[in-house]
């Protein structure tokens, strides 16, 4: 796999780093406030994993399985939800929890969705950001990093199922995703 990237972006160490301090702010921002953390499977599974450890107040987690690429490398701008929450949200501080955020548009159909459910507050927090793809008008509070416009896997990022096991994030070659 690892001769299938061009370079490791963020190795192991990295992503520790950025989770302890990701970790760090967000404990004191909801300090003594419980918090939900909504995961967005299945590419936030081991960023939520390897973060909420390191937040300390008391926290709930769920997850929702939403959709945007549908096999390939970019956004459609078609949502689909394929699992929704499983418990009311209504007058709870939530904090979505993504891996990557590119064009904005399947967040902001997320972000609408849970704040039209009577939602006390909602945050977002991503380990990677490309602002230079946004098409939507969204933010999130809390970012990890900010990388540059290239296709990414590792860490949980994959290109068609598969990368996802990998401990760092590197950028793929494009021969790889090109074929």
């Amino acid at each position: 796999m690892k001769d299938d990237l061009k370079e490791i972006l963020l190795t192991e160490a990295d992503i520790k780093a950025i989770c302890e301090d990701l970790g760090k702010t967000i404990t004191e921002d909801y300090n003594g406030k419980p918090l939900l953390c909504v995961g967005i499977l299945k590419g936030s599974v081991m960023f939520m994993a390897d973060l909420i450890k390191h937040i300390d107040t008391h926290l709930s987690i769920d997850f929702m399985d939403v959709s945007s690429y549908h096999g390939g490398t970019e956004s459609t701008g078609e949502v689909q939800i394929l699992k929704d929450l499983s418990t009311s949200i209504e007058n709870k501080d939530i904090l979505i929890i993504e891996d990557i955020l590119e064009t904005g548009t399947t967040l902001k159909s997320i972000t609408n969705l849970l704040k039209s459910r009577g939602v006390n507050s909602l945050e977002i927090v991503t380990l990677l950001d490309k602002p230079n793809r946004r098409k939507a008008n969204i933010e999130a509070k809390y970012v990890g990093k900010k990388i540059p416009d290239e296709f990414v896997v590792g860490y949980g990022l994959d290109y068609g199922e598969l990368y996802r096991n990998l401990p760092y994030i590197g950028t793929l070659k494009p021969e790889i995703y090109s074929k």
